[in-house]
Formats: C-alpha cells, sequence, structure tokens
C-alpha cells in the first residue's frame, strides 16, 4: 500500500515535471528509498558514527503530538500573532479553542517567609515542570534571595533561585524569570549551565505524567485552563497582558509543537560546517543571488546539532542497535548499549566485540532517519557511492544545483556537508537559488486557503467546478474544505484559463531574480499565451510571404544588397542576442526574457514584418524582394533559436516548418546551435538612420491622432538637405507601413512647395512631416470639441484656485499639500494653453479655404 502512494504521487510529480518540459535523461530517476540510495544511507550513517559525529542524547526535539513524531526545524511553521488571540487545536473539539499571545503573571512563595516572587510565562502549563527561578546577579532587589528557595503550589519541590546574568534581563517585566529546562529552549541552556533538574511533564500524546502531580492524565490545554483557576484559588494570581509572540505549528498537521526531551541520535554539525564554510570563502562554492550567500553564512554559521531521529512509519530505519545484555539494567539512554552496523551481521560483530562472552539481544531502533539525511547524499549517492563506479569519476562533482531559496540550509547545506566529509570534494561549483512561488495576493500556497496551483491546471486549464472536486478528492481536514472553496472562488471565479507549458515556463522566469517571492498572477501567464499567438501568427505569415519555393542562403551571411531596415533589424537580433546569451550565464532569465520578449513584439513583428509587406509583396523589385526575404528568414531562425530554451515546445513546432540552410542538418531546434553575436551584424549607423525614420512615422501617428484623421491620410515631408532627401525618400514605401490608415507619403526637395491646408511636426533639424488636413475634417466641429475641453480644465482649475484662498491658506495648510496645489494648477494652464494653440491652427487652416 505504501508503495502505491509513492507511485500514484510520485509520478503525479514526475508528470508535471514533463509536462512543464524538463529535459532530463529520464533512465536516471532514483528515489531516496532505491536500493542504491539505502544501501549508501546505511554507510554514511555507520562512518559518522565511527568518526564520532553521530552520537546519542537525550536533548529537546521539535514535538508533534498529533503525528507522535519530532521534526525538523524546517517542518515546523513560526506563526506570528499580535497578541491575544483564541486559537482552535487539533485533537480538541473544534468548538473549543485556546488563548494564545499572552503572559500570564503569578507569584511563588518564598520557603520559610511571606515575600513572594513574580514570574510571566506565555505557556502557563509548563510551571508543573519549574525548576529554578533565575534572577540577575546584579539586580539589588533580589540578592536577598540569593540561595534561597520558592515553594511550588502544586507538586512537591523545592525551587531554588538562581544567577544568571545571560538569560536574564533586570529591566524587563519583573526581572525574575523561571525556568522549565525540560520545555523551553533558552530554559534547557540555562539548565545546562546550572545542573538543573530536567522533568519531562508531557506523554507522547500531548497528555501530562505522573510529574504533573495532581493534572496527570490531563491534555496539555485543559491544563492551561484549569491551572489558571487553581492559580488564582491560591492567590497566586497577579494579571494576563497581552503579548505578541510566535505560535510554532507543525506543517503537516497544524497542531501546536512542543519542545519535549527525547533520546534521539544527533549529528555534530560543527566539524561538517566549518569546511562548508570556509568552500564558500575560497571560492570553491558559489552562492547566487547574493542573499543566499548570506543566509548561508547566517544559518551554518549558528553550528546547530541535527536530530537525525524520526518517529514515523516510513523512511530509511536507523541503522543502530540497542543490546540488551543478559542480567544488567541496559538503559537506551546510555550510548554504552548502542553499536551500528550496515546490516544485522555486522551489528550482532561490533556487539560481540564490545561484549565478549555474555549473552545478548539486539534491538535496532525502531525510529527512521530525517529525511534530509538521505537526500544529503543525493549527488554522489545516485553516482554509485560508495563504489567508485564509472558514473561517479565521470560525473563527481557536478557543476550547478538549482533549488529554492528555503531549503538552502535544510538540503543544499547537508549535501556539501556530507559530500565534502565522504569524498572530500564540494558536490557542485554553483548553487542557484530560485524564488518561492506564491499566489497572486502573495500569500504562501496552502491547502486549507484554496491557493494551490497545479502547473498542469495552469497547462490545460481547469474549471472552477473541478478544482473544488479537486479538493473534495484529497487529504484536507473537511473543516477546511469550505474555506479552501471561498478562496478559490475568490482567486479563479472563473476557473484558470488554458495557458499552455510555454506560456507558464516564460512568466516564471520572466519576474525579477533579486525577489525572495514570485506573486504568480495567472492572467500575466495569460498574457504570455497570446504572445504565444503573436509568435505563431507571426512565424506562419511570414512563412507564407517567403514561400515554397524559398531557399534560404548556405551561410547567414551578409550581402551588401540588405536596405536599411534589413541592416537595422539585424543589428537588433545582434543586440538581443547578445543581451541574452550575458542574461542567460547570469542566470538573470528576466533580462532574457524582456529582450526576447522586446525583439520578437516590438522590432521583428510589430516594426520590420510590417515595414517589408510592399517590398516582399506581388510585383515588387525582386532584389529588394529577396534581399528581404533572406533577412526575415535570418531573423526567425535565430529568434526561435533564441526562444528556444524558455518556450520549447511552440519553437520546436514552428522551426520543423522553417527550411534549413545547405551548412544545417539538425534534427530538433533543441540540439542546434545556439545563437552567438556577429560582428558584421553590428551596424550603430543603421540603428540611428532608422530611428530616425521611426521618428518620422511616430511624428505622422501623432498628427493624425490630433486631428483625427483615421483613413486615408496623406502626409509630405520636406527635407532642408540632399543626404535627408536621400534617406526619406528610400524609405518612403516603408513610412507607410508605419502610420495605421496612411494613403500616402510624398517626399519633398528642398524647396518643393508643400501643398495648402496641412498641418506640420518638425523631426529634427532637417525634416519635417506634413500632414493634409483641409477637406478632411469639420474644422467648426473640431473647434468647438476643444472649446468643450477648454471649459472642463478651466472648471477644474478654478475649483484649485479656490482651494488655496481659504483663510490662513498659507500658514494652516502642509507645505506639500500647498505645493501639489500649486502644480495642478500650472499643469491646467499648461494645458489650457495647448488647447487654446490648436484653435488658432484651425482657424488659420479655415482662413487658407
Amino acid at each position: 500500500m505504501v508503495w502505491d502512494w509513492k507511485h500514484k504521487y510520485g509520478d503525479i510529480i514526475m508528470k508535471q515535471m514533463r509536462r512543464m518540459g524538463t529535459s532530463y535523461d529520464w533512465t536516471r530517476e532514483r528515489f531516496t528509498m532505491d536500493d542504491m540510495m539505502t544501501r549508501a544511507t546505511k554507510e554514511t550513517f555507520v562512518r559518522l558514527f565511527d568518526d564520532g559525529i553521530i552520537y546519542r542524547s537525550n536533548r529537546l526535539v521539535n514535538w508533534c503530538h498529533r503525528l507522535n513524531t519530532s521534526l525538523s526545524n524546517l517542518e515546523v511553521e513560526k506563526v506570528e500573532i499580535p497578541g491575544r488571540t483564541m486559537m482552535s487545536v487539533p485533537g480538541y473539539p473544534s468548538e473549543e479553542k485556546f488563548e494564545f499571545g499572552v503572559l500570564v503573571h503569578f507569584a511563588y512563595e518564598i520557603e520559610g517567609s511571606s515575600e513572594r516572587i513574580v514570574v510571566a510565562t506565555t505557556r502557563i502549563e509548563t510551571m508543573l515542570g519549574d525548576t529554578a527561578i533565575a534572577v540577575h546577579p546584579d539586580d539589588a532587589r533580589y540578592k536577598h534571595l540569593h540561595g534561597k528557595f520558592a515553594r511550588h503550589p502544586f507538586v512537591d519541590r523545592r525551587i531554588p533561585i538562581i544567577t544568571d546574568s545571560e538569560a536574564v534581563d533586570m529591566e524587563y517585566g519583573t526581572g525574575a524569570v523561571k525556568m522549565t529546562p525540560a520545555h523551553d529552549p533558552n530554559d534547557y541552556e540555562v539548565g545546562k549551565r546550572h545542573n538543573l533538574e530536567f522533568i519531562n511533564l508531557l506523554n507522547d500524546d500531548g497528555t501530562y505524567n505522573q510529574n504533573a502531580g495532581p493534572y496527570c492524565g490531563m491534555l496539555r490545554f485543559h491544563i492551561r485552563k484549569q491551572i489558571i483557576e487553581d492559580i488564582k484559588a491560591k492567590g497566586l494570581y497577579v494579571d494576563t497582558t497581552s503579548n505578541p509572540m510566535e505560535v510554532p505549528v507543525c506543517t503537516k498537521s497544524g497542531d501546536i509543537i512542543e519542545p519535549l526531551m527525547k533520546p534521539q541520535w544527533w549529528v555534530n554539525i560543527r566539524p561538517l560546517a566549518e569546511p562548508a564554510l570556509e568552500a564558500v570563502r575560497d571560492g570553491r562554492l558559489e552562492i547566487t543571488p547574493m542573499a543566499a550567500e548570506k543566509d548561508w553564512f547566517h544559518k551554518l554559521g549558528k553550528f546547530q546539532d541535527w536530530c537525525l531521529s524520526r518517529q514515523l512509519w516510513w523512511g530509511h530505519q536507523i541503522p543502530a542497535y540497542f543490546v540488551r545484555v543478559a542480567g544488567q539494567e541496559c538503559d537506551s539512554g546510555d550510548i554504552n548499549y548502542w553499536v551500528v552496523g550496515r546490516d544485522d551481521a555486522e551489528a550482532r560483530k561490533r556487539a560481540e566485540e564490545k561484549f565478549p562472552g555474555v549473552a545478548f539481544e539486539l534491538e535496532q531502533d525502531p525510529d527512521v532517519l530525517d529525511t534530509w539525511f538521505s537526500s544529503g547524499l543525493w549527488p554522489f549517492a545516485l553516482m554509485g557511492w560508495p563504489d567508485n563506479t564509472d558514473d561517479f569519476e565521470k560525473y563527481y562533482p557536478t557543476s550547478l544545483l538549482e533549488t529554492g531559496n528555503d531549503i538552502l540550509f535544510f538540503w543544499v547545506a547537508r549535501m556539501v556537508m556530507l559530500g565534502m566529509h565522504l569524498t572530500g570534494k564540494v558536490p557542485f561549483a554553483k548553487v542557484f537559488c530560485h524564488a518561492m512561488i506564491r499566489d497572486a495576493n502573495g500569500r504562501k500556497m496552502s491547502k486549507s486557503l484554496g491557493n494551490v496551483i497545479d502547473p498542469i491546471d495552469v497547462i490545460q486549464g481547469i474549471s472552477l467546478d473541478d478544482l473544488h472536486a479537486k479538493l473534495e478528492s484529497g487529504n484536507l481536514d473537511p473543516r477546511e474544505v469550505s474555506k479552501a472553496k471561498e478562496g478559490q472562488v475568490k482567486d479563479f471565479p472563473e476557473g484558470i484559463p488554458e495557458c499552455g507549458t510555454d506560456a507558464l515556463r516564460f512568466a516564471l522566469c520572466a519576474y525579477p531574480l533579486a525577489s525572495s517571492d514570485i506573486k504568480l498572477d495567472i492572467q500575466r501567464v495569460d498574457g504570455y499565451r497570446k504572445f504565444c499567438n503573436k509568435l505563431w501568427n507571426a512565424t506562419r505569415f511570414a512563412l507564407m510571404k517567403l514561400g515554397d519555393d524559398f531557399v534560404p542562403q548556405a551561410e547567414a551571411q551578409l550581402t551588401g544588397r540588405e536596405s536599411l531596415a534589413e541592416l537595422w533589424i539585424l543589428h537588433r537580433l545582434n543586440v538581443a542576442i547578445r543581451d541574452v546569451n550575458a542574461a542567460l550565464a547570469d542566470m538573470n532569465f528576466m533580462v532574457a526574457t524582456t529582450a526576447i520578449y522586446g525583439f520578437w513584439l516590438n522590432e521583428l513583428c510589430d516594426i520590420f514584418i510590417e515595414y517589408i509587406k510592399p517590398v516582399i509583396a506581388p510585383g515588387a523589385n525582386p532584389e529588394a524582394c529577396s534581399s528581404a526575404q533572406q533577412t526575415l528568414y535570418t531573423c526567425l531562425d535565430q529568434g526561435l533559436r533564441m526562444l528556444h530554451p524558455l518556450m520549447p515546445f511552440v519553437t520546436e513546432e514552428l522551426w520543423q516548418r522553417l527550411p534549413r540552410r545547405a551548412s544545417e542538418n539538425e534534427p530538433s531546434i533543441s540540439i542546434a546551435a545556439y545563437p552567438e553575436p556577429r560582428s558584421d551584424y553590428e551596424n550603430a549607423k543603421a540603428e540611428s538612420d532608422f530611428k530616425f525614420v521611426m521618428d518620422i512615422a511616430t511624428a505622422g501617428r501623432s498628427l493624425a491622432a490630433a486631428y483625427n484623421i483615421v483613413a486615408k491620410s496623406e502626409f509630405y515631408i520636406s527635407n532642408s538637405s540632399d543626404a535627408s532627401y536621400a534617406l526619406t525618400s528610400s524609405l518612403s514605401e516603408g513610412i507607410v507601413t508605419m502610420i495605421s490608415g496612411c494613403q500616402s507619403v510624398t517626399v519633398l526637395r528642398s524647396g518643393e512647395a508643400i501643398p495648402a491646408g496641412c498641418v506640420v511636426s518638425s523631426v529634427g533639424d532637417e525634416v519635417a512631416i506634413h500632414l493634409l488636413v483641409r477637406g478632411k475634417v469639420d474644422i467648426g466641429q473640431e473647434i468647438s470639441k476643444i472649446e468643450d475641453k477648454i471649459s472642463k480644465v478651466e472648471q477644474l482649475k478654478d475649483g484649485a484656485v479656490k482651494r488655496t484662498q481659504v483663510p490662513k491658506y498659507e500658514t494652516v495648510v502642509p507645505q506639500s499639500v500647498r505645493e501639489a496645489n500649486a502644480s495642478k494648477i500650472s499643469n491646467y494652464d499648461a494645458e489650457i494653453e495647448v488647447l487654446q494653440n490648436s484653435i488658432k491652427e484651425f482657424l488659420v487652416l479655415k482662413d487658407g479655404e
């Protein structure tokens, strides 16, 4: 049944990866419970134990009562609450809520006197495990109590008053701190320093044990309620105050985590972490972005030992064996009664050597290893380690690890530490940490919120009803299903549209590298689906214009017959190729997507293809047509190759429809040469000259819009020099295509007459573009429209002026508001002036009729 579950859900992940277009060697798929990984895991445990790095100790762990297991820090979410908050807890009736985010102040009575000492806690039920009260050694208020005892009100226990300058801040609260070493990480350290008694209160199921006295057998949060009433009854209650805090919650069960003393297997991190830190310092390991490198030093530099034991039914059973010697009291907490072995036979041999000539029984530890232990062996174990296989010799160490920044410490650090210790080599040269994907509102994806996005649902689309059905078929608590459905209705009221793999990949790459989170907006993904459609339509149109008999040149060399527009687009192609290559080398995918998107959409589709339509039309100059077709082919071929890593499917499909150069015979775009910048395509002058032409077209479009001439517009371009005339006349046909609704463009030499009834816009010192408006607009009607606009703007200005005329305006109204009002009035004046000048221009035209 377990393996059936693994195959079902593991196959879902594999399917998602395949649908996302990942191009792995799928014959090398491995699972951490495979035989080869199991062997490597046992080998690692035994070696680290023999090296003195793995040890057994009774220490605090994160304990989940709901799952009955210890957890890694990664599996614990610190939920911030602003203060007093009523929360439900798994394992209790849903209608029953408990108070969190408060400090309960109460008093202990000093032994042999009527004096009291007040302490405070956020977990009042843990006072049953208090074994000391700490004060600062310099605090004059408590010096007379040094070395004395308080009496516990509910159990027969004397509580010593100790001094500790590290744990106590004299200025905070009462300056007295209760110590529960067996249930609090900070108190644990104090307990070690002062050799305090460690009293465990909790059973594994969340009830309190016999150490809790009269509360034995009660659930921990029922005690929380009851003990406050009992403290009040004894007259020891002081008050309860709101207290912002973090509540540790199990990410799997939602249970409130308890620090709990357990005998577990631990890894001494320091001898492993120091070489890993040094590898980054000396450059053998590069971690990007820089924020991730800082996190590496911050977290790994704390040298916190790693708890390996997990009380789960699934995982690698710990290869450690308790030796129960006949006739002896054997304590499982005593490391001397433990041996390790790669198998039962080796463990028995070690036990015989340790306890010669005595009878014993071996009991393998029922716990399993933390999953990060076996995962930390991944780079070399999957190559066959501990055997020196061909794969290990050829592929280890690897070059790049790409991963999420949230598991930099939990997984990446483990791989580096274990890899360096076991193989002597850093397992990879570079670590690239990508951002974490969140929903469009920046929230962490959660089943209970209903905002988890399955990539396949984005690829093929899904209705809202089917999203609901997926919630109902999952393992979500029924109480959370309705809440999750509400979240889905809010986020996806119409379901998720079919976006396709290419659009999803491109959208994910288009987010900034420096961000730690990606706020995934499905509408943005759908926008890139439209880009795919544009790409498809433009390429199909271009192929139609190339014709079935088109044969590309054997090499993509310049012929010397290219027009200015062709030289410009080849230059822009080269700029895009250069920028994309540099961005991919830096793994700055946002820059790469911006460069590719800009080239394809804004330059190739919107400008060049439109510009050359008359050049490649039937009846056009054959030589110019052929040259334009060759340039268009080069742009399509290189543009598709450049885009392929980001959009593999649509680019492969379109590239397969292109004819091949005689010098190329690659069967797939995925193995075709990636574009490289070419020096012969660099042409700054072509870029400058063509930009000038585009500026002319832009000025023409602005004139047409200003005078509302949307069709059959007639333009005249006047030139004051022969050079500008030569340039504009050679490109006049292209300018026509660049102005929507343009009927004609006539280029005039210096001194040639401009037809009457034109309006003009200057483009530089030597060129102006003129639009014929006489007979095309109703001048009186246009003037009336402008006068209406002026009236509205004047009303807005009058309102702004009135706001400046209130009494004591200069002294009462803040300067920032006065400046904003002045700016508005100035802008209104400027707008009125522009509109009045437009009326003057129309009047001049009217007088000329």
